[in-house]
């Protein structure tokens, strides 16, 4: 049987895009290069292939455009992005920069992210995936950190987001790059499995990594899910178990992971940190802020004890997140107890955000007065 006439061919759109000049986060158009050179057929899962390439581009309509036609295609999508994230003036919504973006003319000259996502929409479940490696600004760094980042049901996202890299470095697109490199030494996993090898390779930073699937799991059952075997990254699939609802399971998972690391690579490893990371993001998943607080402090005072610098951004992203947990933690007293902590961490690690610590001082004193909230 001839494949090539009864398969749809796929469609693959490789997207890099990042402000000319000193607004530029990440060397996004860096990555084409190494994912031109995989064979179409691998980038679309697919016996043949078209490949749509955007390096920097300038033009929203005209990406719009480009999105719009590989979204129309009857056959599988691949969509690899690369780039920065920030948010409008006026709306405060996510955009991607485009080449002449500033902040002061985003809205036309970014790709907003509700763009992306509406044009996907309409394709059938199960047939998109979206890879994506991307610096956010610190707005929406913070806001993706408290909320998370999705396309809708039926598209499976992937990938990592960063916070702004320190000292006006300009990042590179490493997560796509390992993805890439996977691709072209012939191997050609599934999508989860990938996404868990480049995430092992790139994970040092502090990242975020999206790992949601085109057909999340069902609701809730009385039996969860089993643990994965040690020759699995088990991380997706613990993710998978706390977004089923299964919040005292995937917590019970990462314990066991952490005291493997633990064991095998001691306490205050980064191996042990980074369970200790997962634990704290599935206490955010769970409704316990408190709790999350608590771990991503923890995770902060072993990095430090690390000497890691304060300015590191793997420093910087656990009291972020440990702050933003903080806030929405409804007890009073609980929020009391853990506020000392947090404000003793923010004069040592105070962030990029302006007036971070003194925030903190000020809710602890609106808390010890009863105004609190």
């Amino acid at each position: 049987m001839n494949t090539e006439h009864t398969t749809p061919r796929g469609t693959a759109l490789l997207l890099a895009a990042a402000p000319i000049g000193k607004g530029r986060l990440i060397d996004a158009a860096g990555v084409l290069p190494t994912l031109a050179a995989v064979p179409p057929a691998t980038l679309t899962r697919t016996p043949a292939g078209t490949i749509v390439e955007l390096a920097d581009p300038t033009d929203q309509q005209t990406v719009l455009t480009r999105i719009r036609a590989a979204a129309a295609a009857p056959g599988p999508l691949t969509v690899c992005l690369a780039g920065q994230l920030h948010l409008d003036t006026k709306q405060h919504l996510l955009h991607v920069a485009l080449a002449r973006a500033t902040r002061a003319t985003l809205r036309y000259t970014g790709l907003p992210w509700n763009w992306l996502a509406s044009e996907l929409k309409p394709r059938r479940p199960g047939t998109t995936t979206v890879l994506v490696d991307l610096i956010a600004a610190p707005e929406p760094w913070q806001q993706i950190c408290a909320n998370g980042l999705t396309l809708g049901p039926g598209i499976a996202l992937y990938g990592r987001i960063s916070p702004p890299p320190p000292h006006r470095r300009v990042a590179e697109p490493a997560y796509l790059k390992a993805i890439a490199t996977t691709w072209r030494s012939g191997l050609n996993p599934p999508i989860a499995e990938l996404h868990a090898k480049a995430a092992s390779k790139t994970g040092q930073d502090g990242a975020l990594f999206l790992a949601t699937d085109a057909f999340p799991a069902a609701a809730p059952t009385r039996t969860p899910p089993r643990p994965t075997s040690a020759a699995e990254d088990p991380l997706p699939a613990i993710l998978a178990t706390a977004h089923a609802g299964h919040h005292d399971a995937a917590a019970s998972l990462a314990e066991q992971w952490e005291s493997r690391a633990l064991h095998a690579y001691g306490p205050g490893s980064p191996q042990a940190i980074h369970w200790l990371e997962v634990r704290a993001d599935l206490a955010r998943i769970a409704g316990d802020p408190a709790r999350s607080c608590e771990l991503w402090m923890a995770a902060a005072d072993a990095r430090l004890a690390l000497r890691q610098h304060p300015d590191d951004p793997a420093v910087v992203a656990p009291v972020d997140r440990a702050h933003h947990q903080w806030q929405q933690i409804p007890d009073p007293q609980r929020a009391r107890e853990l506020g000392p902590h947090l404000a003793a961490l923010r004069r040592h690690v105070p962030g990029q955000r302006p007036g971070a610590t003194q925030a903190v001082q000020r809710r602890l004193e609106l808390l010890d007065t009863g105004a609190h909230r």
